[in-house]
């Protein structure tokens, strides 16, 4: 990648990352074209290839700087001291809308990442999807399982909860009026009710979580 793409007025640099995550979330990368990517973002194909070479050049830079542009969002969203499920599940929803406000497709291409089937694909970006794994794997580290109520599987829950997350992003990404905003009190709606219904049905115990 040319450093010199840094040189570029910010809306341009953006209009080009929003138009690579927009055409690699919809289609991966194996079927997404830099002819789609430069159509979308109203530039030529020969700037594009003068900043990055090639497609899978273009597709390692836009993860490398949507793994960057995650984890420093998460950092400094997620306070260091909570523990509680459902309040760290919302900080991290929190964290990936004020991310999608700038960049809405970039939620959507890390998780479609996660399917890539393009060998060459996953090996451009093994490092740094590991960056990004691991700083999930420290915030569910966190977690106290022991704040929910006695009988309830804390990480079954938390894993039923991600694919109810990943499957209201992807219904939405179909909606062209998407609203980081609108998606993300849908998923804190869906977090207080699964909440209610957890210590409803529970022991009794109390949750410290409001």
């Amino acid at each position: 990648m040319n450093s010199k793409f840094f040189d570029l007025k910010k809306e341009k640099q953006d209009r080009m990352i929003n138009a690579a995550l927009k055409v690699f979330a919809i289609q991966g990368y194996r079927h997404g074209s830099t002819d789609d990517i430069v159509k979308e973002a109203a530039v030529s194909k020969g700037l594009l290839f003068h900043y990055f070479e090639s497609k899978l050049g273009v597709y390692r830079f836009v993860y490398d700087y949507s793994v960057r542009y995650m984890i420093l969002e998460l950092r400094s969203t997620v306070e260091p001291e909570e523990k509680e499920m459902f309040a760290m599940m919302k900080q991290i929803e929190c964290a990936r809308m004020h991310a999608m406000r700038g960049y809405p497709y970039m939620q959507q291409f890390l998780n479609r990442s996660m399917s890539e089937d393009s060998y060459e694909a996953l090996l451009s970006i093994e490092e740094k999807r590991s960056a990004l794994e691991e700083t999930y794997s420290a915030l569910a580290g966190r977690i106290d399982y022991s704040l929910l109520p006695g009988g309830v599987d804390g990480e079954k829950l938390r894993k039923m909860l991600d694919f109810t997350v990943k499957g209201l992003m992807a219904e939405r990404f179909q909606d062209a009026s998407f609203q980081p905003e609108m998606l993300y009190h849908e998923i804190c709606d869906y977090l207080d009710m699964t909440r209610q219904i957890v210590y409803r049905e529970g022991s009794g115990s109390y949750s410290p979580y409001q």
